[in-house]
């Protein structure tokens, strides 16, 4: 019995419709930006295994580093115990993130850290005997799968079959969606940013209603949502309006940190500086769960308190595990490295080199480019979005010629490992082009028979 057989009978996927799905694909070895499977196939990593393999599959510094730190400390309790790993790692964290970050606390994915930073919003307004039970966020919005993050999230087909059963937040338009063409015209002929006065009025509006907890936000990129970009200026101005009104801003850095926006963080490249910060997928390098949710001193200290009932209540039982911490440390390093760096700028450059070539293409539209994350939308006729057949063709059509692509219904993206060969990128953006037209015919929106 194959792997693949002996999976079908046992095993139950994430985001898969298993009555149609057809058998996963067994893979047995990875290596830099290349996956390998049972089968003898080698694909290219094009999307780094959901966004987390940053340095590239099986890199022998994490390896080593996770080794050997197995052979000293696995796992101890976090609750009243410490351990180098995680002392080390935070301190890295506090000077990495921006001035006024300092405490760092540990979790296990990115859901989580999500949860965790909505729960100290919430409960810090408590400890300092306020009322405010308000929460903000943005359209199109994607946080996680857990019941509080899914609050967060914008609704859509993630959240549908939860809906009800979701506390209240309130939406205020994404920076990234489209306006009319009047309205584009009007913002390019330099009469103002209009996307950003249009969410301040959103905004205004609200916080005159009611006072608000905090603001969630995915920094310059909004993930799941369709990889919807906007500038730092917008997100600058978002953060300061919520600091004038005393509104907690957290940072969603889950998808965005770790030199996916092409710095350290997406914070990085902002004036205004956040409250909360959350993080995970890249943090180990892709190796193991970890997350961690950063908070300033201000936030730490309305914890403080001989009243028992002030402390946060959260904890897992792998909280700042060892072997985690190892990982994330050893990652830290590798991003240190000026070989590194010169890579991803590299990167950085071939992706906008990528968006100017595909932004002329007939059956694209909305082409962008963040840092190391080139996004565009196929031009469907059907209705777009997450559900839209196209997004699985074109990634059984790249599957067929050995590359892992998984589009969002019809938003297509590239986020490969920066260990990537840059040719073998160039191709993989040369090849949409091709993928298209076979997939769509000759005639924009045309398929073939």
């Amino acid at each position: 019995m194959t792997l693949s057989e002996r999976d079908r009978m046992v095993v139950w996927h994430p985001y898969t419709q298993m009555m149609t799905a057809g058998d996963a694909i067994p893979i047995v070895r990875g290596s830099g930006a290349l996956l390998y499977g049972e089968d003898g196939r080698i694909l290219v990593d094009a999307i780094s295994s959901w966004w987390v393999t940053v340095h590239g599959h099986g890199h022998p510094y994490i390896a080593d580093a996770i080794g050997n730190q197995a052979k000293e400390l696995e796992q101890v309790i976090f609750a009243g115990f410490t351990h180098p790993q995680a002392v080390r790692l935070a301190e890295r964290l506090v000077d990495i993130t921006p001035e006024g970050i300092t405490r760092m606390f540990f979790s296990d994915n990115g859901s989580t850290a999500v949860e965790v930073g909505l729960k100290m919003a919430w409960q810090y307004w408590q400890n300092k005997g306020e009322k405010r039970t308000g929460l903000l966020a943005l359209e199109h919005a994607y946080h996680g799968d857990t019941f509080g993050a899914m609050s967060l999230s914008g609704r859509s087909i993630f959240t549908r079959a939860f809906d009800e059963l979701l506390f209240d937040v309130h939406f205020v338009s994404s920076p990234a969606e489209a306006l009319s063409d009047m309205d584009i015209s009007s913002e390019n002929s330099g009469t103002g940013n209009l996307r950003q006065e249009k969410i301040i009025n959103e905004l205004e509006k609200l916080t005159s209603e009611r006072d608000f907890a905090a603001i969630i936000l995915e920094p310059l990129v909004q993930g799941a949502g369709g990889m919807l970009m906007y500038t730092p200026e917008i997100l600058d101005a978002i953060v300061c309006y919520c600091h004038t009104k005393d509104i907690l801003v957290i940072f969603d850095e889950v998808m965005t940190g770790f030199y996916r926006t092409g710095t350290l963080l997406a914070a990085l490249q902002c004036k205004e500086s956040p409250d909360i910060i959350c993080m995970s997928k890249g943090l180990t390098g892709g190796f193991l769960p970890l997350s961690v949710t950063a908070a300033t001193e201000e936030i730490y200290n309305a914890f403080l308190d001989e009243d028992r009932t002030k402390m946060l209540f959260h904890g897992h039982s792998f909280t700042a595990n060892p072997l985690g911490c190892a990982a994330a440390n050893a990652s830290l390093d590798l991003f240190e490295h000026p070989e590194t760096k010169a890579r991803i700028t590299r990167i950085c450059k071939i992706q906008d080199q990528g968006r100017q070539q595909l932004e002329r293409h007939p059956m694209l539209k909305n082409v962008r480019c963040t840092g190391t994350i080139l996004a565009m939308d196929i031009i469907v006729n059907e209705a777009e979005g997450y559900l839209n057949q196209i997004g699985a063709e074109v990634g059984k059509w790249f599957f067929n010629r050995g590359i892992l692509l998984r589009p969002l219904g019809n938003v297509l993206y590239l986020m490969p490992p920066y260990s990537i060969e840059y040719d073998t990128l160039r191709k993989i953006q040369l090849m949409i082009g091709e993928a298209l037209h076979e997939i769509l015919g000759n005639s924009m929106g045309e398929r073939k028979d």
